[in-house]
């Protein structure tokens, strides 16, 4: 998921409890609160005030902290500004401050499409660690968020070196205040190609605590999508997600009950007009994937992106090319953020 950048909610909690058989027996296993955020890109350009534009949402990712391209141990937001100098320039901090004010929280998505993952450039395993607790710490977050996609998926010794900095900081933490991580991976309609599986079995072979993998059912590759809607598709892509993550739980002896693999799974379309002409999500598909999610009892849903949850403007001469700034169909500002989170976090 990425934009063009500067310069270059009731799901039924009924089985809040579930349960889960081990190698060892029967061990309860506790449900997540479902939650619904959209992504906003902090970057683009001109600003984005999610403090004030995110009601209808118990949370808002923010997207995406990478390596400083001059220095690949640095948090910097897009590979512009550093994480006080975002403070200054991008208001971050202030923004942060005024979206808990109302209720509302945020999550720190590390990756993304344009940058460097901090874990692809940094291979100092204790640099990498610190980096990551900087930005946690500057922004006092429970839930972070790693999107990796696209060469970020190539770097296997990556995978391994975020996956301990990520247990190590979970271990700093208390189990009174859990720090909660999410996978964001690509998909298909047949579920995770190899290289995301392994960012999966590499992340639980090191003993982190999975919240979930959160799926981006949106730009399917051409020829991606034969059925009838990018709804359907997205749904296609569940499906096959939830049997490959089933049998990546039971083969790390960390086996999951069905109710709980939904549990630990998250969706993720690109509202309105995507990459390819022909797969647009309306607000009808839209709806359908918020009733799949609560159906399941799903751990989350996204979108991508708050920027383009919106009309474009009248005048806009290409209608059928995807902008990080509108959805590209007919709609009411807002419109996405409603339907896809009805009842979802309430």
């Amino acid at each position: 998921m990425h934009a063009p950048r500067r310069g270059r909610r009731a799901v039924a909690l009924l089985s809040l409890v579930a349960f889960s058989l081990t190698s060892c027996g029967s061990d309860a296993e506790i449900a997540q609160p479902p939650w619904f955020g959209g992504y906003t890109d902090v970057m683009a350009y001109p600003e984005y005030e999610f403090s004030a534009a995110a009601a209808g949402q118990s949370h808002v990712v923010l997207g995406f902290v990478v390596a400083d391209p001059e220095d690949p141990c640095a948090p910097h937001w897009g590979g512009e500004f550093g994480l006080g100098e975002a403070g200054r320039v991008l208001d971050l901090d202030r923004q942060v401050a005024d979206l808990r004010r109302t209720g509302g929280e945020v999550i720190i998505s590390f990756g993304g499409a344009a940058g460097d993952e901090l874990a692809s450039v940094c291979t100092d395993p204790e640099a990498l660690y610190k980096a990551y607790r900087a930005v946690v710490d500057r922004y006092q977050v429970d839930t972070v968020d790693f999107d990796i996609e696209m060469e970020g998926l190539q770097y296997d010794s990556a995978h391994a070196r975020r996956a301990e900095a990520l247990a190590q900081l979970q271990r700093d933490r208390s189990n009174e205040d859990p720090l909660h991580a999410w996978l964001t991976l690509p998909v298909q309609p047949d579920g995770l190609e190899a290289n995301a599986r392994k960012v999966v079995e590499e992340t639980l072979a090191s003993e982190v605590e999975l919240a979930g993998v959160n799926i981006m059912t949106m730009s399917f590759g051409s020829g991606g999508v034969t059925t009838a809607s990018m709804a359907d598709a997205a749904e296609e892509a569940a499906r096959a997600t939830h049997d490959q993550l089933t049998g990546i739980h039971e083969r790390a002896g960390r086996p999951l009950s069905d109710e709980l693999v939904w549990n630990r799974m998250g969706l993720t379309p690109m509202i309105g007009q995507n990459d390819l002409p022909e797969q647009v999500l309306d607000l009808e598909s839209a709806a359908e994937l918020n009733r799949f999610a609560q159906a399941r009892e799903m751990g989350r849903v996204s979108f991508w992106s708050l920027n383009r949850d919106r009309p474009c403007a009248p005048d806009r001469p290409d209608t059928r090319r995807a902008t990080y700034n509108c959805s590209g169909v007919d709609q009411r500002a807002g419109d996405y953020t409603r339907v896809l989170g009805e009842g979802i976090g309430d």
